[in-house]
């Protein structure tokens, strides 16, 4: 095997792939907060811009097993150069997009970058720590995820009110170029790339013990994603939140995120498999005591600062194992499972909304999204009962 030449300090690699992160956690969350505005700037309903969110998630979906396979021949380090490459063209063209089908296009193209990002940083990060350090390691690339949450967000939403939506785009290019350039100078110059072989590579995503760690993501976040997704209307008709209260639960919620990951990235570190378990089991305990907090302003901050801490705990030890199930196709493992959270998304949102819809109120939302981690939870459980035997 070659020797790699590092290019920077692990420390240094692990900011630049977390900034990276940073970056792409703001393009794919800020439009929820620009919605109206983007809705007036190209005359379009609030429904149908919300569909740019929708096509985001499916274009991860779907892209990430091809963009990951097909960058994987020009090695580690140019396939990430090459998914902020795709990141800076699509939200340029989404900065410019001058109607409704154009802004789609740029919001596509966008989403090709992420499983592939989040696939391949993830094999960087874990590769210049040692193997007890892994999990931390996804932590810190994670963190600049959660991190966007509490600033890079808000901070779009705010663009977006004052300087238009289109300067949101515009800084997101900046934050890309930015991130690029600290790639460039930070990850280790590796072995040079080679074609993968694609289907040997595919028929591992549907070993087992593959698909049960990728159902426990797609869990996870379908029942962190049907609280979150309705978080306002739950704080204003539960809790009878005014803004104030609002705005600041949700940025306690982003440090709880962030803090949660940490944490997250300690436990998998002291056992990956009781880590995992451990967090999925406070992430549905928590979520089913929303309903319970909501009696004061003290209680609502301190249930919804509990569940996000525990949800995120929940993050770098399912895309850890998803590696680890996949062990020999790495890359492709961490991307799927970026797919599948995802996909978590959409399902999460789904349900939630169904909830709604049949009239169980928004109390009956956590209960619902309790229940869907659970399930996760289970098939987390049956995963290490297949892996046992080998």
């Amino acid at each position: 095997m070659t020797q790699v030449k590092s290019a920077g300090s692990p420390g240094l690699t692990l900011l630049a792939i977390g900034l990276g992160a940073f970056a792409i956690g703001t393009t794919e969350f800020a439009p929820m907060g620009m919605l109206p505005s983007i809705a007036a700037g190209i005359d379009v309903s609030i429904p149908a811009a919300g569909q740019l969110v929708t096509a985001y998630a499916v274009g991860v979906m779907i892209s990430a097993p091809f963009v990951t396979l097909f960058l994987a021949r020009f090695g580690q380090r140019r396939a990430l150069l090459a998914t902020m490459a795709i990141y800076i063209v699509g939200n340029l063209l989404s900065a410019i997009a001058p109607e409704y089908w154009s802004l789609m296009a740029g919001r596509i193209i966008t989403s090709l970058c992420q499983g592939a990002f989040f696939g391949f940083g993830a094999v960087a990060a874990t590769s210049v720590v040692a193997p007890e350090r892994r999990a931390s390691a996804l932590a810190t690339m994670f963190m600049g995820l959660s991190i966007a949450n509490i600033g890079g967000v808000p901070a779009s939403a705010w663009m977006g009110e004052t300087i238009g939506w289109r300067m949101a785009f515009v800084v997101t290019v900046i934050l890309g170029i930015i991130a690029l350039v600290a790639l460039a100078l930070a990850i280790p110059q590796g072995e040079p790339g080679k074609r993968p072989d694609a289907k040997r590579e595919l028929a591992i995503l549907i070993r087992p013990q593959v698909l049960m760690t990728l159902a426990s993501t797609v869990l996870f976040a379908g029942g962190f994603f049907a609280v979150y997704t309705y978080v306002t209307p739950i704080l204003q008709n539960l809790a009878g939140a005014s803004g104030p209260l609002v705005i600041l639960t949700l940025m306690l919620i982003g440090m709880g995120l962030t803090f949660g990951n940490w944490v997250g990235g300690r436990l998998a570190d002291w056992s990956l498999e009781k880590g995992a378990a451990l967090a999925l089991t406070a992430l549905a305990l928590t979520t089913l005591a929303i309903p319970l907090t909501t009696g004061s302003t003290v209680t609502v901050i301190i249930g919804f600062m509990a569940w996000a801490i525990a949800a995120f705990t929940c993050t770098p030890a399912l895309q850890l194992r998803a590696m680890h199930a996949a062990a020999d196709a790495p890359s492709l493992a961490a991307s799927m499972n970026i797919a599948a959270f995802n996909f978590g998304n959409a399902v999460g949102a789904a349900v939630g909304g169904a909830v709604i819809g049949v009239g169980f109120g928004y109390a009956a939302v956590p209960v619902a999204a309790s229940v869907i981690v659970m399930i996760g939870l289970g098939a987390l459980l049956a995963r290490h009962r297949v892996m046992k035997p080998a």
